[in-house]
């Protein structure tokens, strides 16, 4: 996906640009194309960006271990205010930030990036924990008995032989 220029926004109209969305994005292992729409609008002082996208995944169950396809869908909205960054020296090791600098700023001038903002969306959508099924129970594990001990079967031969000498 091509980045928007900001300044282009305003010239487009009703300041509005649609993006569809029907490719592969670099960095998500995805088994469909991602399909969707993305409609980043330019506001004034920030630009209001809608997606609906949706794909499918190949994720492994947290319990046993075992893959299944799972489809990740998005259906969000964000503001990214429109302002220059503040700088920030490098030299200094500890600084104070406002609560208002923990929201997504891009510079008036710069470009917004349809792909990168769309795959933290997929990222975000996933579910944290991955279960194949609600009833899943997991990696069954054989028990022994009480008072055996588990026999390898590579040492088998010598066990027998070890009866023989007995």
């Amino acid at each position: 996906m091509d980045a928007i220029y900001i300044p282009q926004l305003l010239k487009a109209p009703e300041q509005t640009e649609e993006v569809p969305v029907r490719e592969y994005l670099p960095d998500l292992k995805t088994l469909t194309p991602v399909q969707g729409l993305i409609r980043v609008t330019h506001r004034g002082n920030y630009l209001e960006v809608a997606a609906t996208a949706e794909a499918i995944m190949t994720l492994t169950c947290d319990r046993c271990l075992q893959q299944y396809n799972h489809r990740v869908t998005v259906d969000t909205s964000e503001l990214i205010w429109l302002q220059e960054s503040p700088t920030y020296s490098p030299t200094d090791l500890e600084q104070e930030i406002a609560l208002d600098d923990l929201v997504e700023t891009l510079p008036p001038t710069g470009h917004f990036q349809p792909g990168e903002w769309l795959y933290e969306q997929l990222c975000l959508a996933m579910p944290q924990r991955q279960l194949c099924d609600q009833d899943c129970q997991g990696i069954q594990v054989e028990t022994q008995l009480e008072g055996s001990s588990p026999v390898d079967q590579r040492w088998a031969s010598l066990k027998n032989l070890r009866n023989h000498l007995n």
